[in-house]
């Protein structure tokens, strides 16, 4: 063999090396991030505790688009626009107002009286409720005057009711109460009286139907629904490196694969901020080979109490998981959104809160969740 087909030899053997060698660093990068091993006394992904509060009261679904005690840990700082956030400041903050208003309300319900001219038992009351509590989309309840409490509740066995009254959510996020909705509601609240041998008393429905359709004309104009993508710049992540991430943040696992849920400041109540990922990775047999390129933060204004600083909380977190996870924070076009642009948002959103308070359907109280919703 000459030295020239020698040289031939290894000048190949070289370029194959490089080439292999180029080939694992490429696909090293591009593999999706993984979740690095817990330190003692941290739990991984996997030990989420899947937690999403519900709705204490009735709830459908106003003209619009289209989860909890545990705070971020203390001493973990988010940082944006190259300040940092003492997350143990975000525990000093006003908890909500106790909640003055529940059950049916004048404000968003329209309201029947059943007099009785005699005491009805809790079981009798139970017995004669209609199988469902809807009139078409709207939520529908009956709600009977407590003897010893002297309170309006829903009837209870083995209590005592002197009266009861009948009501229909006026608007929700499928729309304004109609005249046939209202029809199914007469007819549920009469059966019921019939049954308990009392008399009901209607309001007029063209005028219950008028005011249902101010009511959701309102709340079109203030519903607001925020949602922020933010996505890898160069290697994607693993389900279990993002979940490790935002749980640092104080995010806990939500009740469907590829959704964390902020958790509110109360027992109960709707989460402050909302984030989400493709299910499918989630749900992978191998998910720590699924690659996630972008997740989504979101924020219902209206199911959240202003006191929760939902929004600023989302821009911590958001910068806070950008410089994390070599993340860049987009809208829902892909667009990259500078941090200037978020101020203006801030600025409507408390114009926004000022409106619903002034409607006595303050964000993030038991009606402003039901009628958002």
């Amino acid at each position: 063999m000459s030295n020239f087909q020698l040289g031939l030899i290894i000048a190949g053997g070289v370029v194959l090396a490089v080439v292999i060698a180029y080939n694992a660093w490429t696909a090293h990068r591009n593999a999706p991030r993984r979740a690095s091993p817990p330190e003692a006394g941290e739990g991984g992904a996997d030990t989420l505790v899947r937690q999403e509060p519900g709705f204490d009261l009735p709830t459908g679904a106003v003209g619009g688009q289209a989860e909890g005690m545990p705070m971020p840990p203390t001493g973990t700082d988010a940082h944006h626009g190259g300040h940092a956030v003492d997350w143990q400041d975000a525990l000093q903050m006003p908890l909500p107002p106790a909640e003055r208003r529940g059950g049916l309300d004048p404000l968003i319900d329209a309201i029947a009286p059943i007099g009785s001219d005699h005491v009805v038992s809790g079981d009798a009351a139970l017995a004669a409720l209609p199988p469902t509590r809807r009139a078409g989309s709207k939520p529908f309840a009956i709600e009977g005057f407590n003897e010893a409490s002297q309170q309006w509740e829903m009837p209870v066995a083995g209590q005592r009711y002197t009266q009861f009254q009948a009501g229909v959510q006026l608007a929700n996020r499928v729309g304004a109460l109609n005249e046939i909705e209202f029809s199914e509601f007469v007819l549920k609240a009469q059966g019921f009286a019939d049954a308990i041998n009392a008399t009901p008393d209607f309001p007029d429905m063209l005028h219950e139907v008028g005011r249902a359709r101010e009511l959701d004309q309102f709340a079109s104009d203030h519903d607001a629904q925020l949602a922020f993508c933010l996505r890898a710049r160069h290697a994607a992540w693993s389900p279990g490196y993002l979940q490790q991430n935002a749980t640092r943040l104080g995010f806990t696992a939500g009740a469907m694969p590829g959704r964390l849920v902020l958790p509110a400041s109360g027992q109960g109540l709707p989460p402050v901020l909302t984030l989400s990922y493709d299910t499918q990775a989630a749900l992978s047999d191998d998910p720590e080979q699924s690659a996630i390129r972008e997740l989504t933060l979101s924020l219902d204004v209206a199911q959240v109490h202003r006191s929760e600083q939902p929004f600023a909380r989302l821009r911590e977190i958001a910068a806070a998981l950008g410089q994390a996870m070599d993340g860049v924070l987009c809208d829902q076009n892909g667009t990259p959104l500078p941090a200037m642009t978020m101020d203006p948002i801030a600025a409507d959103l408390e114009l926004l809160y000022d409106k619903l308070d002034s409607r006595e359907l303050s964000a993030g109280s038991v009606l402003a969740r039901r009628l958002f919703s």
